[in-house]
């Protein structure tokens, strides 16, 4: 691999020099995403029923709500990411900059939005219970 010479520095680096590093956290929060969808999957799939008591009275558990914040958080993450490389990959433009900023503010109100209503379910039916 060679530790001296040109190559062997600049290694698994990637034109930002953080290459290995953005892989990495894109398998992370693949493996993550596939964790906490099969346990929301297999929570849901386990409920007596699907009624608006019922799913308000599950959301409302602290073991229920905070996973769920959790995937909302994985799965924004993931697709911030992706579709970050997509458009640096593709995009060689003036709009590049214009679609990666667009890109982080609909990632930040969409995944904002989510774990909001998680929250106001949570503490609204946390309440009434």
């Amino acid at each position: 691999m060679g530790n001296g010479t040109e190559l062997g520095r600049v290694r698994g680096l990637g034109s930002a020099h953080q290459g290995a590093e953005g892989w990495w956290h894109h398998k992370l929060s693949a493996g993550s995403n596939l964790i906490l969808v099969l346990w929301f999957l297999i929570s849901v799939a386990l409920l007596p029923a699907y009624d608006y008591a019922t799913l308000t009275g599950w959301i409302a558990e602290p073991l229920v709500a905070v996973p769920l914040i959790l995937l909302v958080v994985s799965v924004f993450y993931h697709f911030h990411h992706g579709l970050t490389v997509v458009i640096e990959d593709y995009q060689h433009d003036h709009t590049r900059f214009v679609l990666l900023a667009l890109l982080k503010y609909f990632t930040i109100a969409t995944a904002s939005l989510a774990i909001f209503s998680i929250l106001k379910v949570a503490f609204t039916a946390g309440a009434a219970l």
